[in-house]
């Protein structure tokens, strides 16, 4: 341990499981419950949009979104949570974690209400403004994730950090299933008030004039958990690691802390301008960090595109895989709210038997396993399965095989979250200085939605049908469901070999991991500490 460890950061290190620990979960966590309820409530609704503001009359399949507007609904959320993710990552550690978190959740409170307030309605009136409000939504969510992130790193003990963490990033899944959940409710609420024929015997009156207000009121809803924990993140005292670290102020991080733990913590001002002296201030487009952190970066960077890439093309595109497989009836054999409430039980049911209890296993495991080890094992899984679907994939369509595809198709989101989709998202939180580290999480996730948007866009128009008269309407044809597997599944190989180069962190200080507060090493030695794997 070296020498010059502030007290403030050692009892944060060293302090046992406390309630505070669970505030700041729950705090944080339900700032992720909105996040993951907004970016993916979408692809709940996208099929209702179609069918009540491009409907063709006299068509023998509902009106679907055009593929340049589905795209945009799509993918314009992500666009800007990558944006918001490299914007509020930086100002993070300019200007602190808590001044800037107010202003995320506010951004997602009011863009959540303002989406499903749409104006007009003609469809390219309502498409437009949906489209601006879910940019600066996103663009709010992605100011979230760096902040969270570090804001549980630099609050939690060294020994169970891993899991706090991946705990608030856990509570993504409880967003999933809770906009599967509601859709569920408000689908079959309005089916049950406005009965109305399936599309085949009326195409006009399928679509009740009340389903406008289905997809409002499933887009709003987002706005409520965010609202309701706004009072207790402007209660919340800045990081110590902030304070003492980036702020230089030894007394505030000292008193702020000793509030939080209910100990008498001392003021360490020489500690500090100690630390300042020794010259380790270097930026982010510096040699040093170059030299320490550079493969670091490019490790959390590349593994979270990779995964990213086939995680959001699994995620939103759901409803299609499973009409492809005959789990949701043809279009046509339905009305509007049937098909939202068909598609909302199918997530549900993905999300309840797999994507929530991955989340936990990593949350229970994460601290015993290691990142390296989950993160290696979910890319290897997430491979396997993704090549045990595509290879015999005329095999699972056929109707006696349908529960079986589903079962394999749920292992692989399990293990997406029992594997990278959690440990990409702990890891930049733990291992660059406190100076950095909200840019360095913010780039790292930055690079995640780069590759959810590739997934989105491109999965979009791969996934067609290679035989022109079973194409979508409105798209070329594509390499077809089959092929666009196969490409998931090289994507999620190439995320485990880049895996090699994230460092461990489990039971290690941040300040051990990002090289703060040591003695000077030489290089050979202060590489040592941070090897990937053991030799």
């Amino acid at each position: 341990m070296a020498k010059n460890q502030l007290e403030v950061l050692n009892a944060l290190d060293l302090a046992k499981t406390q309630w505070y620990h669970f505030t700041a979960i729950v705090i944080a966590g339900m700032g992720f419950f909105t996040d993951a309820y907004d970016l993916f409530c979408i692809s709940l609704v996208t099929k209702l949009l179609g069918r009540i503001y491009y409907h063709n009359p006299g068509d023998p399949k509902p009106g679907t979104l055009p593929p340049n507007v589905s795209a945009a609904v799509n993918g314009v959320a992500f666009c800007g949570t990558l944006a918001g993710q490299l914007f509020f990552g930086w100002l993070g550690d300019k200007m602190g974690r808590k001044r800037v978190y107010g202003m995320t959740l506010m951004l997602m409170v009011v863009c959540s209400i303002a989406s499903a307030l749409s104006f007009g309605h003609e469809a390219k009136g309502v498409m437009i403004t949906l489209c601006f409000f879910r940019f600066w939504l996103g663009f709010g969510i992605g100011g979230d994730y760096p902040l969270s992130a570090t804001i549980m790193s630099e609050y939690a003990n060294k020994k169970t950090r891993g899991a706090f963490i991946a705990a608030v990033f856990a509570m993504q899944g409880f967003g999933i299933l809770t906009g599967g959940v509601f859709a569920i409710i408000v689908s079959a609420s309005f089916k049950a008030a406005f009965p109305s024929p399936i599309y085949k015997v009326d195409p006009a009156g399928s679509t009740v004039p009340q389903a406008d207000y289905v997809w409002r009121i499933i887009l709003m809803f987002g706005a409520l958990p965010a609202a309701l924990t706004y009072y207790w993140r402007m209660k919340m005292p800045e990081t110590a690691r902030y304070t003492a670290l980036v702020a230089k102020n030894a007394k505030q991080a000292a008193a702020d802390m000793s509030k939080v733990l209910q100990v008498d913590l001392q003021v360490e001002e020489e500690k500090v301008q100690s630390i300042q002296q020794e010259g380790k201030d270097f930026g982010l487009f510096t040699k040093q960090f170059l030299h320490r952190h550079g493969l670091h970066l490019l490790g959390t960077t590349t593994t979270w595109f990779l995964l990213d890439i086939a995680f959001y093309s699994q995620n939103l595109f759901q409803k299609d895989i499973f009409s492809a497989i005959g789990w949701i009836p043809p279009a046509n054999t339905m009305n509007a709210l049937e098909e939202v409430y068909r598609i909302a039980r199918a997530q549900t049911l993905i999300a309840l038997c797999s994507t929530v209890p991955g989340y936990w296993f990593t949350v229970a495991f994460i601290d015993k396993m290691g990142r390296f080890a989950i993160q290696l094992m979910g890319f290897f899984f997430m491979t396997v399965f993704m090549f045990a679907l595509a290879i015999p994939y005329h095999h699972w369509t056929l109707k006696d095989n349908r529960i079986g595809f589903v079962v394999m198709y749920s292992l692989t989101f399990f293990f997406a979250n029992f594997g990278p989709n959690a440990t990409t998202f702990v890891v930049p939180a733990e291992i660059f200085p406190a100076r950095l580290r909200s840019t360095c999480h913010g780039i790292s996730a930055a690079a995640g939605k780069a590759g959810a948007i590739v997934g989105a866009f491109g999965f979009l128009y791969a996934a067609q049908s290679q035989d022109k008269a079973k194409v979508d309407k409105g798209y070329p044809t594509g390499i077809g469901v089959k092929n666009s597997l196969i490409v998931l599944g090289v994507v999620n190989f190439l995320g485990m070999l880049f895996t090699f180069l994230v460092p461990e962190s489990k039971g290690k200080s941040l300040e051990e991991m990002s090289g703060e507060q040591e003695q000077e090493q030489s290089p050979a030695e202060a590489g040592h500490d941070i090897r990937t794997v053991p030799v």
